[in-house]
């Protein structure tokens, strides 16, 4: 079995509150389950309002499989929100 993470910064300098950043981090989290079978979380800075931190993970039988699907969820999240990419953090794992 082979595990394909990714940790995805994002910064949305229009937001001025912890309501507005639950808004968007809902919507994109909402999103990418409709159109993947990853697993995805808020993970980190929940109480900073202007940054976002979401966490997703796939499995497989296949490392370039899963890697492909992680590229094309943080494609799909790019193109799907005003908030830009500061860092991304992504491994895979053969377990």
């Amino acid at each position: 079995m082979v595990v394909s993470y990714c940790k995805l910064y994002l910064r949305a300098n229009w937001v001025h509150s912890l309501k507005e950043k639950r808004m968007i981090t809902k919507s994109i989290i909402g999103k990418v389950k409709s159109h993947y079978n990853v697993s995805i979380s808020e993970v980190e800075n929940q109480d900073a309002h202007k940054s976002i931190v979401i966490g997703f993970s796939v499995c497989g039988s296949d490392a370039l499989l899963t890697n492909k699907i992680v590229q094309e969820v943080i494609n799909y999240i790019e193109q799907s929100t005003d908030a830009y990419i500061e860092d991304i953090e992504m491994d895979t794992i053969k377990v």
